[in-house]
This record gives C-alpha cells, structure tokens and sequence, in this order.
C-alpha cells in the first residue's frame, strides 16, 4: 500500500457480513461464549475488519459469532481497502497465526491478576482457564524449606 491509509470505522449489521471462506481458524462454541461475555463487559472494543466490497470478513469472524448470540444489529467495522488477492489471503492467515506467536511475562500477568481478584473482579473474563488462574496464582509452600533450612537439614 502507498501513502498513508486512513481507517474509518463504520457500523454495520453483523448479519449483513460474511465469513471469508478461506479462513482456517476455528472457535468453539465456549469461545464465542467467552467474546460474548468480554464484548457485554468491555463494549465492542476491536472492530471486524473487512475485503474493499465492505462485507467479507477479514479478522474478526469469533467477534461477529458473539455479536450474532448476543442480538447486535450494530458492530464496528474497518474496511481494507487496496489489498489484492494475495495478500488479503496472507492477511487473514498472519492476523490468526501473529498473535499466537507471543508469550506472557508471568510475573506481570500474575501480577495483574491478583490485582484483579484483590478487587474481586470476575478473572473468568480475561479468558484463562480455571485451571490456568489457579496454576499461575498458586503461592508455593515455602515453610517446609524455610523450616529445613533452620534446623540445618539443608
């Protein structure tokens, strides 16, 4: 693309959208269950990203699903325009396959959390597991060293 590309978010019925075809990602009926409950929580905060003929979705197909359970008949919308074919195909595969290539700072994230739970705040909405949040915010048992250390055991 040359220049500078200006992006105007445009609302649309998320009916009036189609899913692209070749999109390879797939979302489980309990993550659409859980962008439902983020977008009720936080509003509509990431728009559906769409093709030039402003209704073939790009990224942003689990975020229509959710609007879709929820009953919206409005949703943020991008179009993109500009990109051939080509690349509007690699488009859809980098932004699926980019963001799972990161990691977490687990000190932060922890950290994070349990400032959420010290304001009671419902963890289920960040998306981890219940398995996930007890792993991270499990406090190990350091008494047994502490105690070995002092009786010169260790």
């Amino acid at each position: 693309m040359s220049g500078e590309a200006v992006l105007q978010v445009i609302y649309r019925d998320p009916r009036d959208l189609t899913p692209y075809k070749g999109n390879a990602r797939t979302h489980s009926p309990e993550q659409i269950a859980q962008i439902a409950a983020s977008i009720r929580e936080f509003g509509f905060a990431s728009p559906i990203l769409l093709k030039d003929d402003e209704t073939q979705i790009g990224a942003g197909h689990a975020r229509r699903e959710a609007a879709l359970l929820l009953g919206l008949t409005s949703v943020p919308t991008i179009t993109l325009h500009g990109l051939s074919e080509s690349k509007w195909r690699a488009f859809v595969l980098a932004d699926n396959k980019l963001a799972l290539n990161a990691g977490w700072d687990e000190d932060v994230l922890r950290a994070e959390l349990e400032a959420l739970a010290s304001e009671d705040f419902g963890l289920q909405l960040t998306g981890f597991e219940q398995d996930e949040l007890d792993a991270l915010l499990a406090r190990p048992d350091w008494g047994w060293l502490c105690g070995a250390i002092f009786s010169g055991v260790i």
